[in-house]
């Protein structure tokens, strides 16, 4: 079976990715279980860039393939932030009710049609033979009044999603899953690397 590093210390990342994974001949692992403590420098412009700065600078020191992912919340009444810095939004220890006060504050004017916003995920591959895969989607939502749900992590708790009528953080695993867009680029990841390692 081959084992998979996943460039995170995210223990929810892991999981949604082990779920959607699951049917592969493949283990993925973090890069604690992997014992790797290499902290990537994130500055890279876009989502794609910091995604394969992430995943080839691990690879390089596991030896094995590495998958990363790159992914943010742009909100489009700010216009577009916090994107690729939504991690570190106010500083990386910031609690998350925090963020989402400061973000509630920010959009107090704004009217729902406004409140346009979307997560947005870059998966890259790096092989250690050289080969370079890139997935990408997206979930369109609002952002709501209020922070809802207990499921999810990050800025879940805010993201309304209209076809659901509910909150990503209200969501279950499996309906987050089919519509998120760690979900959807995951799932294109899923095809290009089931080719890949057919070669």
């Amino acid at each position: 079976m081959e084992t998979i590093i996943f460039a995170t210390k995210n223990k929810g990342k892991i999981k949604e990715i082990n779920d959607i994974l699951a049917d592969m001949e493949v283990r993925v692992v973090s890069m604690e279980e992997a014992g790797i403590t290499f902290d990537v420098v994130e500055d890279g412009t876009t989502f794609e860039e910091n995604a394969m700065k992430k995943a080839v600078q691990i690879m390089e020191i596991s030896h094995k393939i590495t998958l990363s992912d790159d992914s943010g919340l742009e909100i489009d009444y700010m216009d577009k932030a916090p994107g690729i810095y939504s991690a570190r939004f106010m500083g990386e220890n910031t609690p998350y009710p925090e963020r989402f006060q400061a973000i509630f504050e920010k959009l107090a004017n704004a009217s729902e049609k406004e409140r346009t916003a979307r997560f947005v995920s870059c998966i890259a591959a790096a092989f250690p033979d050289g080969r370079r895969l890139v997935s990408y989607d997206t979930v369109e939502g609002i952002i709501g009044w209020e922070a809802k749900g207990e499921n999810g992590f990050g800025y879940d708790p805010i993201f309304f999603v209209p076809e659901k009528g509910k909150y990503m953080a209200e969501l279950s695993p499996e309906e987050k899953n089919s519509i998120s867009h760690r979900g959807k680029a995951l799932g294109k990841m899923k095809k290009l690397l089931k080719e890949e390692l057919k070669k």
